[in-house]
């Protein structure tokens, strides 16, 4: 299974969703692609192999992803502070990969009927639902 995790920022999401996985000890090797290289070196501290930086490795990746992980905001152009371009949003909307979207508010997108959650919260979620796919 080729598991995509796409962060931003600080790669703070990224990094917590990187650490959950090797914890779980799931039998996956996750690509990490940041919107920025600080985003893509925390997730690559926190345990992540591989990982690459920028739009290009986003359009790539997004082609043969079976599962693509990250804050919902990578659906949403201009999102992340403007991190997400265009060209990245699409691409991630096209994939045939399964999108795990954390819905998290500072990317100015909210989902009605979905619970208040902690960023940790999420991640524990999000690496359930991982498991049940393995």
């Amino acid at each position: 299974m080729k598991l995509v995790i796409i962060d931003g920022q600080g790669g703070r999401l990224g990094s917590l969703l990187v650490e959950a996985i090797q914890k779980e000890a799931l039998p996956v090797d996750p690509l990490v692609i940041g919107t920025n290289a600080i985003a893509t070196a925390a997730m690559l501290k926190a345990g992540a192999n591989q990982g690459a930086t920028g739009e290009n490795p986003v359009l790539a990746a997004c082609r043969d992803a079976d599962v693509i992980v990250g804050a919902i905001g990578i659906l949403s152009a201009d999102s992340l502070l403007g991190e997400i371009t265009p060209n990245m949003a699409v691409a991630v909307g096209q994939s045939k990969a399964l999108k795990l979207l954390l819905p998290l508010g500072r990317c100015n997108n909210q989902v009605i009927g979905v619970k208040d959650a902690t960023m940790s919260e999420l991640v524990k979620e999000t690496v359930e639902r991982l498991k049940t796919l393995l």
